[in-house]
């Protein structure tokens, strides 16, 4: 039995419908207590302004540091902490408020490690993603058949590859309060299907 076997790629485009906030809340002091409770305070701060734009179970602690600071000489000044915190918020649109409620309230102490958009959803895209793979090794295939002098048969065998997101367009850079354009990442599939030759 004759048989042909392809590999065909798809692409399906989606809108990111969620973004993911990093933000931090550092203080300097003389003593390390002071330190802590400097930075606990100014994120205790973020936390309140955050849950008024997303549920709390999304908002996390990443880390928590202390280390000694120096001064432009080099010399040992006093202590540093630092408490990370993880945002997810299911509103792209009210990511700029959210920004800026925290830039407002916690003042100074405010550290925007970064802000990434996501979607939240991927099975309706990886669906369509999968569909356009297939329909593209049909293609492949069908050609290939003919340049052999055949007609494309039935299936034999689907093996169905990674499905990867692809980078997001967005803003590159994020002010306080920044209105974050979502643009739209790419769902891409792979699926390697065998046929007969007829």
């Amino acid at each position: 039995m004759r048989t042909v076997r392809v590999t065909g790629h798809g692409e399906a485009r989606v809108v990111p419908d969620s973004a993911v906030i990093r933000v931090a809340t550092s203080y300097r002091a003389d003593g390390v207590a002071d330190a802590l409770e400097g930075a606990d305070s100014a994120a205790r701060q973020a936390i309140a302004s955050a849950g008024e734009f997303t549920t709390p179970e999304r908002i996390g602690t990443s880390s928590v540091q202390i280390w000694s600071d120096h001064d432009q000489q080099g010399n040992p000044s006093g202590f540093r902490a630092r408490h990370a915190l993880t945002v997810r918020c299911d509103d792209v649109a009210a990511t700029g408020g959210l920004l800026s409620a925290l830039a407002e309230r916690v003042g100074d102490r405010l550290e925007v490690e970064g802000v990434s958009l996501e979607v939240a959803d991927q099975a309706a895209g990886q669906r369509a993603a999968r569909e356009a793979a297939y329909a593209d090794a049909v293609e492949r295939a069908t050609q290939l058949a003919t340049l052999a002098g055949a007609e494309l048969g039935e299936p034999q065998e689907v093996v169905e590859g990674g499905v990867a997101t692809g980078p997001v367009r967005m803003a590159k850079a994020v002010s306080a309060d920044a209105a974050l354009a979502p643009g739209e990442a790419a769902l891409s599939s792979s699926v390697t299907v065998t046929f007969r030759l007829r």
